[in-house]
């Protein structure tokens, strides 16, 4: 986890030092990415989560603007500068909404100094809104592969596949997925228990409701657990499903 959180950062600082590549000199070009890097760490207090990094880059916004910010301080104090900075890609147009990065007074969060920040970026996890599935996959193999893992669970419910010892092949899928759920970084955990508990949810309490309603009151218990096993394959289904892109919905989130 760590490993990833740091290589986010080194990223960032990258891009903001690629970005003032030509516009400032070589040593301020230095000495800006190495306050840049100390003022990350600072905001990350030594957090080492992989989603709570992405939220402390996203709030320093675009490292264009930051290098715009600071070729503007070396400008208002006298200091010579290479050139102008270079202009943004398309994708970072848009009109200011707010100033970013906050700046700190007395512990709290001024948000009046800084650059502008266009409106809908989130450049932090080097990640471009609408970049696609393929994106995804690059930024969270190991989710994207518990995902999968999971719903080849579930499209094993109908083919029936012989036991593995006792256990149903199915439930042995589905209990990879879920170790690999749980080793995700990206998740927290109440979107882990969340993701993985929804098939076996569906498998039981959807099993109980579901065969109740079909036996109706008057059967007796030997019907009610014959149409309990008719329908908690399908519930279980549908809770993997639901699982599935609820975890899904939470990594584009934080993507």
């Amino acid at each position: 986890m760590t490993e990833r959180a740091d290589q986010l950062v080194l990223n960032y600082v990258s891009r903001a030092a690629d970005a003032a590549h030509g516009v400032l000199r070589s040593d301020q070009r230095l000495a800006f990415a190495r306050r840049l890097r100390a003022r990350i760490e600072e905001e990350r207090r030594g957090r080492e989560s992989l989603r709570e990094t992405a939220k402390v880059l996203a709030g320093f916004g675009d490292p264009v603007a930051l290098v715009e910010r600071e070729a503007r301080r070396l400008a208002e104090a006298g200091v010579p500068t290479k050139g102008p900075v270079r202009e943004r890609p398309p994708t970072l147009e848009g009109p200011p909404t707010r100033e970013w990065p906050p700046t700190r007074v007395g512990g709290a969060v001024a948000r009046g100094a800084g650059v502008a920040r266009p409106a809908g970026v989130v450049q932090a996890a080097g990640v471009s809104r609408g970049a696609g599935g393929v994106t995804l996959v690059m930024e969270h193999p190991r989710e994207v592969a518990a995902l999968v893992v999971l719903v080849v669970a579930a499209l094993l419910v109908p083919f029936e596949p012989p036991s593995l010892a006792i256990f149903p092949v199915p439930l042995v899928v589905w209990a990879a997925g879920s170790v690999l759920v749980l080793f995700g970084e990206s998740w927290q955990m109440g979107e882990r228990i969340v993701g993985i508990g929804a098939p076996i949810v569906g498998y039981t309490a959807g099993g109980v409701i579901v065969g109740g309603l079909r036996v109706g009151a008057d059967a007796g218990l030997g019907e009610l657990v014959r149409q309990f096993f008719d329908v908690s394959g399908t519930m279980f289904m549908i809770g993997t499903v639901l699982g599935v892109v609820w975890l899904g919905y939470r990594l584009l989130v934080l993507s």
